[in-house]
């Protein structure tokens, strides 16, 4: 860790002997793969270290390549917590119980430094800068805004400013090996077919942030949708953006661009469905099994590219070994690209995801559901409004005014505000049907090592969705919403009194129907 001066250290007790190593040495040191053996002895650095992504990227190279020097955490004060309290709370997670006991004397090995992505020069102190020049050989980016609609202003400060002054740090790095920058598969989302290259993207980062730095916030919002052109949102623009500075100004940089899809919880490692968030198709999960979401626009037969994040990661890390490999080899004319999507090798459409979910929620329903699960997905937008009205709003509006009645502060509307606002920055990729070219990504499969494949198992073709989403939901019980399975069999009673109460007000609202159909068939006759 750094001490309140800024001077960097590490986490835990210094060891006399370095983890992995076999203190009795009549024992045998396991064999290293082709992968291990290249962190073998690495600094590594990343950025996003406390996100989704970065957690089980720290977790995984500590426990599978024990070999790896040490890791240096970029971490940013956040919401009045310093950077050593939010690291403590990191290692609190079940996330990484595994590692405790496979690994335990790894805290050393965590160099934690403050810094801020979005500050020039990353906020770094000239001695921080100087260790990382120093020491490091290899370079992961996960930090990034995931907000689909957030301000062009802070999505463009993090998703494309923070990169480039990472890239600046890379080239003053005298031991540099390899620098992976983390995008997306939808950075090119406004197209129907995606290649692992790149795409023109018109804009300038600099004349842009140029421009925005004279302009006020609503200045911006108005000229947003002119910026972003045929990008749905702040953050495919700013990824696509990303990409393409990063292309120009990478020469003689061992730069590989990987573009995970929609990343979910994990598949096995460490542990079985683990997530910390409520982004994407989890939001959507979450609504349902509450009964809160009860209608959404999406087009059932639309792929769902999901990839579980501890398949990301392990491909990731290959990749990283790939693309120091071929640049040894020969410097490529520009740097590699991987799409890391499913839909080539194991594909799944959005009414599947519902369907897989839907069958299991009575196995593990939530404590705190307010409703049975009743999910209707719309094509159209124009049915989906319809639905919305008689589904979402007047029910909430129903609900608001009784409490009203008893004295209770009315909430039902405000929180549909937030789900609406939710689903709608969802329904444009729940819609569009986008194919994926992943080649060089199944090359990096079919060309990786038995043994590593073992160790870094990533390939989406060997996926069971079924058994996947046998323990999708629970995983968010559990890690999401900290309920214990204890809790299940009083959530199953619960779950089944709403049953009933929901087939009470379907039975009546269709005999209210039949009767006021009546009356007006009487009435005209």
């Amino acid at each position: 860790m750094a001490n309140q001066c800024g001077e960097t250290k590490t986490l835990g007790i210094e060891n006399k002997h370095s983890v992995g190593c076999n203190m009795e040495t009549d024992k045998e040191v396991p064999k290293m793969s082709e992968v291990q053996n290249f962190y073998n002895g690495k600094n590594v650095l990343i950025t996003g270290a406390t996100g989704f992504l970065g957690k089980i990227l720290v977790e995984k190279l500590l426990r599978s390549c024990s070999g790896v020097e040490n890791l240096y955490l970029l971490v940013r004060q956040k919401r009045g917590k310093d950077i050593y309290t939010r690291i403590e709370e990191i290692f609190e997670d079940p996330v990484f119980d595994r590692l405790k006991a496979e690994v335990p004397k790894f805290r050393h090995k965590i160099v934690v430094i403050p810094a801020d992505c979005e500050a020039a020069g990353l906020g770094l102190t000239i001695s921080d800068r100087q260790t990382l020049i120093e020491k490091v050989n290899v370079v992961f980016h996960s930090a990034a805004t995931v907000k689909f609609d957030e301000h062009l202003r802070a999505a463009l400060a993090t998703n494309v400013c923070a990169p480039l002054y990472l890239l600046g740090l890379a080239r003053e790095i005298k031991k540099l090996e390899v620098f992976i920058h983390i995008s997306t598969a939808y950075s090119n989302s406004h197209l129907s077919f995606i290649e692992e290259k790149f795409y023109p993207c018109e804009a300038n980062s600099g004349k842009l942030q140029k421009m925005i730095d004279k302009m006020s916030d609503e200045q911006i919002n108005k000229i947003s949708p002119a910026v972003l052109g045929s990008w749905p949102n702040t953050y495919t623009f700013t990824k696509a953006l990303a990409e393409k500075e990063l292309r120009e100004n990478s020469k003689n940089i061992p730069l590989g661009i990987f573009r995970p899809a929609i990343v979910t919880s994990t598949l096995k490692e460490p542990l079985k469905c683990w997530l910390d968030n409520m982004y994407g198709p989890t939001g959507v999960a979450v609504g349902t099994a509450t009964g809160m979401l009860r209608t959404v626009q999406c087009d059932k037969t639309v792929t769902a590219d999901l990839v579980p994040v501890d398949s990301v990661v392990n491909c990731l890390i290959v990749a990283a070994y790939n693309v120091h490999r071929e640049f040894v080899k020969s410097p490529p004319q520009e740097p590699p690209i991987f799409n890391y999507v499913s839909s080539v090798e194991n594909r799944i459409t959005w009414g599947d995801f519902t369907d897989l979910n839907m069958a299991r929620i009575d196995k593990h329903p939530f404590s705190n559901a307010v409703w049975y699960v009743s999910l209707t997905l719309n094509k159209s937008s124009f049915v989906n409004a319809v639905c919305v009205l008689f589904l979402h709003l007047l029910p909430a509006a129903l609900v608001d005014g009784l409490a009203v009645c008893v004295g209770k502060k009315p909430q039902m509307l405000k929180v549909y505000r937030k789900i609406h606002k939710f689903s709608s920055v969802l329904s444009y990729f729940c819609t569009k049907e986008i194919k994926f070219c992943n080649k060089r990504t199944r090359e990096l499969w079919d060309n990786t090592s038995q043994t590593d494949k073992q160790i870094f198992p990533f390939s989406m073709a060997e996926v069971s969705w079924s058994s996947y989403f046998d323990d999708y939901l629970a995983g968010i019980r559990r890690y999401l919403f900290k309920e214990s399975d204890d809790t299940l069999p009083r959530a199953r009673r619960k779950w089944t009194r709403l049953y009933y109460l929901h087939q009470i007000v379907r039975i009546v609202f269709c005999l209210f129907a039949i009767y006021v159909i009546w009356c007006f068939i009487s009435r005209v006759l």
